[in-house]
């Protein structure tokens, strides 16, 4: 009895993975049609009252400036280019700077918000980073950098019921996402950690300091020969070969 339980809820758990699969591998070429996160807040607005709406608009890839992409990638994840999703060397870091009692710091990719922001609900529980690994995991494996960026860049939240750069450029410079100049790019990366409360149009000093400090760190980073570098691709880590695991098991 045991075993055939056990058969079953094994079916189901397989069954359940392969269709969670479906939207990644339908969001490789898709734009995205919104996000979790986007659908939360509209309730949370509902829920309060709140008059305001969901702003957003896709933009493609080649439509957004190379110094919005560098921004981010500075601001957020400078490792995004040579990491599979997760920086562990960015989480070591954070967890030994929290356990030594500093201000909480997290460690999250830029692959592991587009995981959580476009498929999951808010929240610190282990269901849910349990959930982020494993789209993160397969986000990595079926999109291209360039794609994650992308995505990224047009669901990420940057005010009040805004999302997406073309909507942030829109709402704080009045100017389509493909005109913005290099500091407004780097000022809309500088609000990332708390877009709610800071505004990209008129920062406040320490934001202003943080935008310039994005703006040095992208071009450290190699700015346009960093993304042409990225979307060249770069080979599958060796774990995710067949003929790894088949040595693995010979051995």
């Amino acid at each position: 009895m045991l075993k055939t339980l056990f058969l079953k809820i094994s079916k189901w758990l397989i069954i359940l993975m392969a269709l969670s699969l479906i939207p990644v591998i339908l969001l490789r070429w898709v734009p995205s049609p919104g996000s979790a996160l986007m659908v939360e807040r509209w309730f949370e607005f509902r829920q309060d009252d709140n008059p305001t709406d969901i702003r957003r608009q896709w933009v493609p890839y080649k439509s957004i400036p190379e110094s919005m992409k560098m921004a981010v990638i500075a601001g957020e994840d400078q490792r995004f280019a040579e990491h599979f999703g997760f920086d562990l060397d960015a989480i070591k870091a954070a967890v030994e700077h929290n356990r030594q009692g500093g201000s909480l710091r997290g460690a999250s990719t830029l692959t592991q918000q587009v995981a959580k922001n476009q498929f999951l609900w808010s929240g610190r529980s282990w269901p849910r980073k349990a959930l982020e690994a494993w789209f993160t995991l397969w986000i990595e494996v079926l999109w291209p950098k360039q794609r994650i960026l992308e995505i990224y860049l047009n669901i990420v939240e940057w005010d009040e019921g805004v999302f997406g750069v073309q909507a942030a450029a829109r709402e704080h410079f009045g100017i389509d996402a493909s005109y913005l100049s290099d500091r407004q790019a780097a000022q809309l990366a500088a609000v990332l950690p708390n877009p709610r409360e800071w505004s990209a149009a008129a920062p406040p000093a320490h934001v202003q300091r943080r935008a310039s400090w994005i703006q040095r760190q992208s071009r450290q980073l190699g700015g346009a020969h960093y993304l042409r570098e990225m979307e060249a691709g770069r080979p599958l880590p060796e774990w995710l070969s067949l003929s790894y695991w088949r040595n693995r098991i010979e051995a």
